[in-house]
């Protein structure tokens, strides 16, 4: 059995013009979110032994913000990409929980492809900042992750944690 909990980054800042995406940080929402949601994941017991990020700037800071002790692998190969980049980067995991923190479309979409069913929840096929997918695989190693083959054990947004 595998664990996936596949997050996108926390709300970021737009304050500074110009400035390049990849350096965008979270601003002081984001940084609440993250915080809620680790605390989440931590209550839930939903506790990675391996995470993958994309390098931005805000999923640095996401993670940091969720407070999980966990190393972390920041790879470009996350951001932006595409679900079949993720898959790709996915099959490669060794954990047998997995923290994957990314981006959207290419998250929201992931998600969509991974489970079997999708879970009960109007934001998912949106896939907000910070929304966090756990999702179980009757699998014994990534490589074998597929289309489908995960069930949706659970699915929160930050705003149903802060009220």
């Amino acid at each position: 059995m595998k664990r996936l909990i596949l997050m996108r980054h926390a709300k970021s800042s737009w304050a500074t013009p110009g400035q390049d995406d990849h350096a965008r940080p979270l601003n002081g929402r984001g940084r609440v979110s993250a915080r809620v949601v680790g605390e989440w994941l931590q209550h839930k017991n939903y506790l990675p032994d391996q995470t993958i990020s994309s390098d931005s700037v805000r999923t640095r800071e996401t993670f940091a913000g969720l407070n999980i002790l966990c190393d972390a692998e920041f790879t470009n190969d996350l951001y932006h990409a595409g679900p079949e980049d993720m898959l790709r980067v996915l099959r490669k995991a060794t954990g047998d929980t997995v923290l994957m923190l990314g981006h959207n479309p290419g998250i929201g979409w992931f998600a969509q492809t991974l489970v079997a069913e999708p879970p009960p929840h109007p934001r998912f096929f949106d896939y907000p900042t910070c929304a966090t997918l756990v999702a179980d695989f009757d699998i014994d190693a990534w490589d074998e992750v597929g289309t489908g083959t995960g069930k949706a054990v659970d699915f929160v947004i930050p705003r149903e944690l802060t009220g």
